[in-house]
C-alpha cells in the first residue's frame, strides 16, 4: 500500500478542518457585519454569537476531538508498517461519517441524525484501534 493512498483520507479530514475554519470565520464576520454581535459580547463567552454560527464554531471544533486519534492511528499504522487494504477502507469511511456528520452539523443540526453519524465514525475508529492492538500485541504483519 502507498503511503499516498494511506494518506488521503487523512488529507481528507484536515481539509474538512479547513473548510470547517473558513466557514467559521465568514460566519462570524457576516454576524459582525450585520450587527447580530458586538465584540464585548464574545469577547469571553463564546456562548454569545448566533446560534447558526456557534453550530459552525461547534462543528469545527468537534474535529479535535475524535479526529485526533484517527491522525495518531493513521501515523502509528504507517511507522509499524500496519496500514493494508482494510486499513484504508476504513479510514475512508471514517472520513465520510465525519464528512456526513459535519453537514448535518452546519445544516439542520439534526440531533439525531448527528448522534448517528457520530456513532458509526466511533464504531469504525474503535474497529480500527482493535484490529491495530491485535496485530501489534499478537505479532502479526
Amino acid at each position: 500500500m502507498s503511503i499516498a493512498t494511506i494518506l488521503l483520507p487523512l488529507f481528507v479530514q484536515v481539509a474538512l478542518t479547513f473548510v470547517l475554519l473558513f466557514m467559521t470565520a465568514r460566519s462570524r464576520i457576516a454576524a459582525f457585519k450585520a450587527g447580530q454581535v458586538k465584540v464585548a459580547d464574545v469577547a469571553v463567552n463564546p456562548t454569545g454569537w448566533p446560534v447558526h454560527v456557534q453550530q459552525i464554531c461547534n462543528c469545527y471544533n468537534n474535529q479535535f476531538q475524535l479526529p485526533v486519534l484517527f491522525y495518531v492511528l493513521t501515523i502509528l499504522a504507517i511507522v509499524t508498517r500496519h496500514a493494508d487494504l482494510i486499513f484504508v477502507v476504513l479510514a475512508w469511511l471514517f472520513v465520510i461519517s465525519r464528512i456526513v456528520h459535519a453537514y448535518i452539523h452546519c445544516t439542520s443540526n439534526y440531533v439525531r441524525h448527528r448522534f448517528n453519524a457520530f456513532a458509526v465514525g466511533f464504531f469504525i475508529l474503535l474497529a480500527m484501534w482493535v484490529i491495530f492492538a491485535v496485530e501489534i500485541l499478537l505479532g502479526l504483519p
